[in-house]
């Protein structure tokens, strides 16, 4: 039997069978000897992964294959690790949740989600969410960091999970799609969800007065299988990937020499560069550099890419 993973704890595994009552679901185990194929990955099943699986007498299965991803999106697994998690696969879209007020999102952090779903082939969009806490100065920096990344060929929303404002255009961007969700914890992530799809009812948490940061009220990654009304009328079925807020986005499976690929503004000018193993640092006859000095790629987005070169080159030589 076929079925689609929508929820991993532990060992045990949520399966959704083809073709099936949504509320039909499956608690699965692993075939006991499918972990000693080598796998690099903590968890040899994803959110999001088509398995086969077979019924057994009390009414669980065993997953005994796991088909072929069409992509996917991993973290690694603790800082020092060099294991990686896979945080979900087969992804139509990464929506990167930002906040720029309570608590504010770097672009350092969704700079190394956009690669990071670059890198794995995943298109990706940015919401900036909290919209109603705007003052003069925060409009004018989202509108700076919305001209930044629609320049890098992202597509960037505003809205208010609080007051409903922009949440239609994202609505649209769901429908009939499998939707990643992930952000810093205290951006509204479980707020954004529930406004788009009341049904959800998500756990929403609070934000820290003293840290600034959020509390988790998401603990691992889960997929909710809902319809979704947009303002033509249609109803389509979204497939909606709520993950735990992260900390820290660590590289993983990444050279420094090929970073530069995975910024869109940025490879479209790499041709240009003198050396062909230019790193876009110190080289002279830069078309990158010059492209930053002619505003067509960003500073901001540039001084990113130089950090994130420099994590990348300093956890290699520790790996």
């Amino acid at each position: 039997m076929q079925g689609l993973v929508l929820r991993t704890t532990g060992s045990w595994y949520k399966v959704l069978p083809k073709e099936n009552d949504r509320d039909m679901l499956v608690d699965c185990r692993l075939r006991g000897n499918y972990r000693l194929r080598g796998n690099k990955q903590t968890n040899p099943v994803a959110v999001g992964d088509w398995v086969e699986y077979a019924m057994q007498e009390d009414g669980t299965g065993v997953i005994s294959e796991v088909q072929d991803r069409r992509n996917y999106i991993v973290r690694r697994a603790t800082k020092l690790s060099k294991q990686t998690h896979v945080i979900a696969a087969n992804i139509d879209c990464l929506c990167v949740v930002a906040t720029l007020a309570f608590p504010r999102t770097s672009t350092g952090f969704i700079d190394r989600l956009l690669v990071t779903a670059e890198a794995y082939h995943i298109p990706a969009c940015i919401v900036f969410n909290k919209v109603d806490l705007y003052d003069e100065g925060l409009r004018e920096m989202h509108n700076e960091l919305k001209s930044i990344y629609e320049q890098a060929g992202y597509k960037v929303y505003a809205v208010s999970a609080l007051e409903g404002e922009g949440l239609e255009e994202v609505r649209q961007l769901i429908g009939g799609r499998t939707v990643l969700f992930s952000g810093h914890s205290g951006v509204g992530k479980s707020a954004l969800l529930n406004a788009l799809v009341p049904q959800l009812e998500l756990r929403v948490g609070e934000v820290s007065d003293w840290s600034m940061k959020g509390k988790h009220t998401t603990t691992f990654a889960e997929m909710y299988v809902v319809d979704v009304t947009g303002a033509d009328g249609a109803t389509r079925t979204a497939h909606i990937i709520d993950t735990p807020g992260i900390k820290e986005f660590g590289m993983v499976d990444f050279k420094p020499e090929e970073l530069s690929h995975f910024f869109p503004e940025m490879r479209e000018v790499l041709h240009g560069c003198y050396f062909a193993n230019c790193t876009h640092r110190h080289e002279p006859r830069c078309a990158v550099k010059e492209a930053v000095e002619e505003g067509t790629v960003s500073a901001e987005r540039y001084n990113n890419y130089l950090g994130i070169f420099e994590q990348v080159k300093d956890e290699n030589a520790t790996n």
